[in-house]
């Protein structure tokens, strides 16, 4: 007998989403009290690549058909639910590859109720799903990262997270198992209010590839074994949970250190879990044999292994048979302050945590520190409890939800990254701005739009948001997809160093400004100046000529000529 619960974590781990034996509500999401929805609800999938063979697809649970494996037909409206097949890998009876069209457009679908939810794209090919048979009905085998013989495997895709309900629309951008393809989100609610999370630039994955090879050239612990790359071009990140699989010794002894040094630290001082529900706050000790962290009355966690830390589902963080639903709440916390490295310099989790003093540990998780980095607002979900966050801290684990959802709008390729935009209007010499929301966003061509003039809201870089309002951060160079991956992370140097903030940055800024006046220019005005110079120098050289032989200068002579018809009679003539 397996519940939603059960169903959901099973498609984490197996890469497989099977019907639920038992319909129920789940717990998987962070699901709020709020108004019903409507139960349909109506989402933009916005191509944003340079690509215009770009598919999406749409799988989960149908909440309100008993739980029902769903997927969303290729016409982004009609509702397939596959029959239960017979044996194991059989192919859909249905086309569900929703085209996205060039690049710039967006494709409109509609949806019920779902759980369990998933937004697939691939970039230049289509994805293949299977079905196998199961006592509930169909399972369905989905894309995998560490299954080199699946069929995706060398293929560019990626998906976002979701869960509609009656009580609200929950999504997130899931970094848990790799990083392929930016995704951003912005949710739209029946108010008008808007949530949005940003997600990567266009060149968020050849960033966090570079950087996790330049991590592990530091301290050698095999974070460049998480990049996988196709014929010479970065294709994937794995979260470091994947990347074990491939090598069952990556990481196998990277936190012993830590882990001892945490054991040392609670000896003698208590360690505080808040678990943020109505059971309060535990505190814990090293047990007398050192092997634990004991929480009086409630139980133990023993030492950790890395496998245990980065994937949250096994050994010390495995559930437990007394107290199963307090030590998992607190195990969560413990697992998020282990990745963060935040135990040593602070006694109480998660509430004394700040997101500045996250992964500053040199024993930390990396991916996760790069892959936020790298995010435009820091914002993703990097490890299984990266949802986890100090009572009213800020979310690190990229979500938007609302109890009234009127829109969501997703968008792949790394481009349109902003909820909305600026634009400044003219009325009656009046000056006036108005905030375009999503659906007329996209209609605009994105490269008429500064990026200075857009409302960032949630999707401020980080970085943009310590530096003072007044100094503006001067452009990056923008260089050819082949040449950034070998020249990137030089120039990168070189725009970091004074010298180019002092002396080069200027000159650039003054080189755009003279030739975007001098495009500016219409034709007609370039025509007349150029008219205007060209009689100024003519009149110039005729009035400088060398005097004629009677004493008067050439202009002279020129004014005295007398213009006739050919009888002789006189049209014109200079004055003596």
């Amino acid at each position: 007998m397996t519940t939603l619960d059960d169903v959901l974590t099973l498609q984490k781990t197996s890469n497989v989403l099977y019907p639920p034996t038992i319909d129920g509500p789940s717990t998987q999401s962070k699901i709020e009290t709020a108004t019903a929805s409507s139960g349909t609800l109506s989402i933009g999938l916005y191509n944003s690549t340079t690509s215009s063979t770009v598919y999406a697809y749409i799988t989960g649970l149908a909440i309100d058909n008993s739980n029902a494996l769903f997927l969303l037909e290729s016409d982004g409206q009609t509702a397939y639910y596959p029959s239960n097949p017979s044996s194991d890998g059989c192919a859909l009876s249905a086309d569900c590859a929703i085209a996205l069209g060039a690049p710039g457009t967006t494709r409109t679908v509609t949806i019920p109720c779902i759980a369990g939810g998933r937004i697939w794209f691939c970039v230049g090919s289509t994805l293949t799903f299977l079905l196998n048979p199961s006592t509930s009905g169909p399972g369905l085998v989905e894309p995998s990262v560490s299954n080199t013989s699946d069929p995706n495997y060398h293929l560019s895709w990626d998906f976002c997270e979701f869960t509609y309900n009656s009580s609200q629309l929950y999504t997130n951008i899931s970094y848990v198992d790799f990083v392929c393809l930016p995704i951003s989100l912005t949710l739209t609610s029946t108010t008008g209010s808007t949530q949005h999370v940003a997600g990567l630039p266009s060149n968020g994955l050849d960033t966090i590839c570079s950087n996790l090879i330049a991590q592990n050239a530091s301290d050698g612990a095999g974070w460049d074994q998480l990049v996988i790359t196709n014929n010479g071009t970065n294709l994937r990140a794995l979260s470091p949970s994947n990347g074990i699989v491939f090598n069952s010794n990556l990481f196998s002894t990277y936190w012993n250190s830590y882990i001892d040094a945490v054991w040392t630290k609670y000896i003698s001082t208590p360690l505080v879990i808040d678990t943020q529900t109505s059971w309060g706050t535990f505190s814990a000790y090293t047990s007398n044999d050192r092997t634990s962290l004991t929480f009086t009355n409630l139980g133990s966690f023993p030492k950790p292994s890395s496998t245990d830390i980065f994937g949250a589902n096994s050994g010390a963080f495995a559930p437990q048979a007394t107290n199963t639903d307090q030590l998992l709440n607190i195990g969560a916390r413990l697992d998020a302050a282990f990745n963060r490295s935040t135990l040593l310099i602070d006694t109480d989790q998660p509430n004394n945590e700040v997101v500045s003093s996250y992964y500053g540990n040199s024993v930390t998780n990396h991916y996760a520190r790069i892959v936020h980095a790298a995010n435009l607002d820091g914002r993703g979900y990097c490890f299984p409890y990266d949802d986890v966050t100090p009572d009213g801290g800020v979310d690190q684990s990229g979500f938007v939800s609302d109890g009234s959802p009127a829109s969501l709008l997703v968008t792949v390729g790394g481009g349109n990254a902003y909820a909305r935009r600026e634009v400044k209007m003219q009325e009656e010499g009046r000056v006036m701005k108005r905030s375009l929301g999503w659906e007329e966003d996209v209609k605009a061509p994105v490269v008429v739009e500064d990026e200075r003039e857009r409302d960032l809201e949630k999707g401020i870089p980080l970085k943009l948001a310590n530096e003072s309002a007044s100094r503006e951060e001067p452009r990056r160079l923008k260089l050819p997809p082949v040449m950034e991956r070998w020249l990137g992370p030089q120039l990168a140097k070189l725009q970091a160093s004074p010298f180019y903030m002092q002396r080069v940055a200027p000159l650039i800024a003054l080189i755009s400004q003279l030739l975007m006046s001098l495009v500016s220019l219409s034709i007609r005005t370039v025509v007349s100046r150029v008219f205007i110079v060209v009689l100024f120098l003519l009149f110039y050289f005729l009035g400088l000529l060398p005097h004629g032989s009677n004493g008067e200068t050439q202009q002279r002579v020129l004014d005295s000529m007398v213009l006739g018809s050919g009888d002789g009679t006189v049209l014109l003539q200079g004055s003596s």
